[in-house]
């Protein structure tokens, strides 16, 4: 898994690109969390490059989703390959997490 992010106008956006599982799960959310600063307000995770994401994953991004919740901060998920899209609508994760089709859709959501 490698990330990177971007930081303009309030807005975090992290992508990142390989797999998630139960191996690397944790280190997910602590790489994310360590990018939040307290200036953001949005905080956008562009998974266009990640190829597989497991249940483990799954719960990082729930996890992720309710702490920036509590902070009165927005987050989304954009660029979903088809693999990864299937995964978040079969589990109900794009009932749960706001997905967007790409990181510019989800600057304006």
């Amino acid at each position: 898994m490698e990330f990177s992010h971007d930081r303009s106008d309030n807005t975090l956006v992290v992508s990142a690109s390989g797999r998630v599982d139960g191996s690397n799960a944790s280190d997910f959310l602590d790489s994310l969390q360590g990018m939040i600063e307290d200036g953001d307000q949005k905080v956008i995770l562009d998974l266009g490059g990640l190829e597989y994401i497991s249940s483990a994953g799954l719960r990082v991004l729930l996890l992720a989703a309710q702490n920036l919740d509590k902070q009165k901060k927005s987050f989304g998920i954009c660029s979903l390959s088809e693999s990864v899209g299937d995964v978040f609508r079969i589990s109900g994760f794009d009932q749960i997490i706001n997905v967007f089709s790409s990181v510019d859709d989800a600057k304006k959501g």
